[in-house]
């Protein structure tokens, strides 16, 4: 029964249904090109939300994987282990960090800095607990996490919430001037909004959130679970706007789909976790940290980065080409290879709609919300895969704008 046959209808029938995962199952990839059960081919623009940053079966990458995989696999935190050591030297060379916790995901290294931040400030002040956040924000899966987003649509039914914290608007300087006082402990902000709609910060808004942690003694944590490691066009985005927070954040592309997390932060700031204090089992395993270090020697280097610049404006010229034909974009917007495609009004609510007509073409794309269709492509994608999967997207919305115009009332 086990080597039985499995497909769609398989996850329905055993896997908890709290995903509703695409009608094709991809079981193969290389670069920027998938291949489903069926032996279709599809262009990459998702990368596993931002994860596969130098593409599927990257040679460098599989190459270490497999002389890892012969060597150690595991050995749990009560060892260090050569590969982690490795890695936390990269990080803390090529960043402002002096200090790094691993873990295995994004919603961990929020959930360790969270934690870290209100320990941290307990040695000052115990009533030194309140945690700032954007609205609209998206910081994992985790109870304390979801509560901190400030999404109501993902802490329904799973309350009561953890407590004292402040949810302000993104990019409103007048509302973190208004929230951010003494007992504020920290405050966590992604410099591009993922989830939320792929959305910006400003840089006058970071300097003013760096300026009110600063007055009031509290730390600025930087959400670079999706945008970090390249994808801004800069190793990290706060290099891209020049404002340096106290702890930041990384999973996703660290590992470019293997498992990992990292909480990077300083010296004065990391001793407040002393040993017992916070753990993880996984954690920095010799199998994953071997491949992460690997990820980010190669994304650091100058022509990686260039690219990503380069990429991002194939790729937006493309989005704006297509867009003065079909007029189907209110805004076009990101960083780096980051791309939010937001529609018009008369076409809210249909984002998934184009992932799907993307899908039917050959596209893999992602959304942002019901109003904002999501690209995220690898950083060093082919310009004839890009120019490519920009046309099966034309094609996409062809097929989509026929129909609504055929739905249309004569």
């Amino acid at each position: 029964m086990s080597n039985a046959p499995v497909n769609r209808q398989t996850f329905d029938e055993v896997m908890v249904p709290n995903y509703a995962p695409a009608a094709f199952i991809p079981v193969s990839g290389q670069g920027s090109r998938l291949k489903d059960q069926d032996g279709k081919e599809y262009i990459d623009f998702a990368c596993g939300i931002a994860v596969t940053s130098l593409g599927h079966s990257h040679p460098e990458l599989t190459a270490v994987l497999h002389e890892q995989v012969d060597r150690l696999w595991h050995l749990s935190n009560t060892f260090t282990n050569e590969p982690a050591l490795r890695l936390a030297r990269r990080l803390t060379e090529t960043t402002f960090a002096e200090r790094v916790f691993f873990c295995n995901s994004g919603a961990e290294a929020n959930e360790a800095a969270l934690k870290l931040a209100r320990r941290y400030a307990a040695t000052q002040n115990a009533d030194k607990t309140q945690i700032v956040s954007c609205k609209q924000a998206f910081h994992g899966r985790t109870l304390f996490t979801v509560s901190v987003g400030g999404q109501p649509k993902y802490t329904e039914g799973f309350g009561p919430l953890p407590g004292n914290l402040a949810h302000i608007p993104f990019n409103d300087i007048a509302a973190a001037e208004a929230t951010i006082h003494w007992g504020t402990c920290a405050v966590i902000v992604e410099p591009v909004q993922g989830e939320g709609g792929v959305m910006p910060a400003n840089k006058a808004y970071l300097q003013k959130l760096r300026e009110l942690c600063d007055k009031h003694g509290a730390l600025l944590i930087f959400d670079e679970v999706q945008i970090g490691v390249g994808r801004s066009g800069s190793l990290f985005s706060y290099m891209e706007y020049g404002v340096t927070p106290d702890i930041l954040t990384s999973a996703k592309a660290l590992g470019n789909g293997m498992p990992i997390g990292a909480m990077l932060t300083t010296s004065k700031i990391a001793a407040s976790f002393v040993v017992g204090t916070h753990g993880s089992t996984y954690g920095g395993n010799p199998l994953v940290c071997a491949v992460a270090d690997k990820v980010i020697e190669l994304v650091s280097k100058p022509e990686t980065l260039a690219g990503v610049k380069q990429r991002h404006d194939w790729l937006v010229d493309g989005l704006k080409a297509i867009n003065a034909k079909y007029h189907i974009f209110e805004d076009i917007r990101g960083q780096g290879l980051l791309i939010g495609a937001e529609l018009v009004p008369a076409l809210h609510g249909k984002s998934k709609d184009f992932v799907n007509a993307a899908a039917r073409h050959g596209l893999v794309a992602l959304v942002a919300g019901v109003n904002v269709v999501r690209l995220a492509p690898s950083l060093i994608i082919s310009q004839a895969d890009l120019v490519e999967g920009l046309q099966r997207f034309e094609a996409a919305v062809a097929e989509l704008t026929q129909q609504v115009k055929t739905a249309q009332p004569a």
